[in-house]
Order: C-alpha cells, then sequence, then structure tokens
C-alpha cells in the first residue's frame, strides 16, 4: 500500500512528531503548542491519488494551486525552444496547496536544465524570470508542438525535486516531483493550443484540464 505523503516528506515528518513528542515531554501545552505544526507538515507533503481526464490532446495541470493571469512570454532560454513569445499558463502554490507536481501531457522528455537563481515571491512575474528553476521540455505523443514545464521556487521554498531524465516517456498525470514549501510552475503552451482554463480558477495537479492541443 503507497503511503498518502511524499517520500521527500518523510523526514520532515519525522522531525516535526519527534520534536511534538519532546514539546509534550516537557509540557502539556506546549505540546499543543506544537500540534498545529505537525498536522501542517503532514498535510504539506501529502500525496493524494487523482482522477486523470482521458481525451486526445489535452493538457492538464501539474500542479494544485490558482491559475494567475495568462501572458504572452518566451520560454526559458536554457530549453532551445526559440525566443518567439508562447501563452504561458502559471499556476501559484500556496503552502497550503498540495506541492507534488504531475506530468501534464502524455510524451516524450527532450530536455531538462537547472538554473539557479533568486527567490522572489511566486506570484509575481518576475518570478518566472529570475528565480531558481527546474524547465521540462516535452514533446506530445501527437507531434502538435512542444510545450515547456517549468518548477519555479518561491519566497519560502528552497527545494526542486524532479525525478525526469531526458528521453523518458511519460504519461499525462503521473508524478515527476515536488517543490517545497510554496512555489509556482509555468507551463509554456505550443502555437494553436486552446485554453479552457481561465484566470483565477482553483487547478488541482493531475485533473484540472487547462487547454487543448489543436
Amino acid at each position: 500500500m503507497r503511503l498518502p505523503s511524499h517520500r521527500e516528506g518523510w523526514p520532515f515528518i519525522a522531525i516535526f512528531v519527534a520534536a511534538n513528542v519532546l514539546a509534550f515531554a516537557i509540557s502539556v501545552w506546549l505540546g499543543w503548542v506544537f500540534v498545529p505544526l505537525t498536522i501542517w507538515c503532514i498535510a504539506f507533503f501529502r500525496d493524494p491519488e487523482r482522477v486523470t481526464p482521458t481525451g486526445e490532446g489535452l493538457i492538464i495541470s501539474p500542479a494544485d494551486g490558482v491559475l494567475l493571469p495568462l501572458v504572452h512570454a518566451a520560454p526559458p532560454a536554457e530549453l532551445g525552444m526559440g525566443s518567439e513569445p508562447r501563452l504561458r499558463l502559471s499556476i501559484f502554490m500556496n503552502v497550503f496547496n498540495v506541492h507534488v507536481n504531475r506530468v501534464p501531457i502524455s510524451g516524450t522528455v527532450e530536455a531538462l536544465s537547472y538554473r539557479k537563481g533568486r527567490f522572489f515571491n511566486a506570484s509575481f512575474d518576475k518570478a518566472s524570470e529570475h528565480n531558481e528553476r527546474m524547465s521540462i521540455r516535452i514533446r506530445p505523443d501527437n507531434g502538435a508542438g512542444e510545450l515547456a514545464v517549468v518548477q519555479i521556487a518561491g519566497l519560502i521554498a528552497r527545494r526542486i525535486k524532479c525525478d525526469l531524465i531526458v528521453g523518458e516517456q511519460v504519461r499525462r498525470g503521473e508524478r515527476f516531483g515536488i517543490i517545497r514549501f510554496g512555489s509556482r510552475l509555468d507551463v509554456y503552451l505550443p502555437p494553436g493550443a486552446q485554453v479552457l482554463a481561465v484566470a483565477k480558477q482553483g487547478v488541482k495537479a493531475g485533473e484540472t484540464v487547462l487547454a487543448k492541443l489543436s
């Protein structure tokens, strides 16, 4: 049986639980003060199952959170996708969202690139350009044009985890990584993709349809 928490969180959960037990040993009152923090830590690393929608060319959300205003921007230069602006869908994750990331579309991982950077608030547009990030280029199975997925560290986030490798075949909705604690994911759509989500909409990784390939 799969544990309901992501493996990246196990050491943190163990530390918080041990600290909470120690707090109770010192003082019952102190122990109860720490209980909400322990519950939050367990909740942060939760990894629920998701039912991914089926359908040709659907692009689903890679993260839980809120869809920020849609903009046109060039994909990260390190991915080699050119400087032509594309429609970018950005999802902001706060510290209470599920932070496990999922693949938006079935295809092949063509490129991966990690870049160090700063830690601006992930809700700011400048976070896409200046913050620490992991950029992923995926070629969809139907050949409708490549898209980019970018994991971006936020103001509090200090670790980006990506389990993908170049050349790997991926399926829509499967887990590929996690960011802690509070962050952002950008999706750069192929030309001609039809956007089905709207700004300020709440989205769920692996379930919410963001767009559809032409």
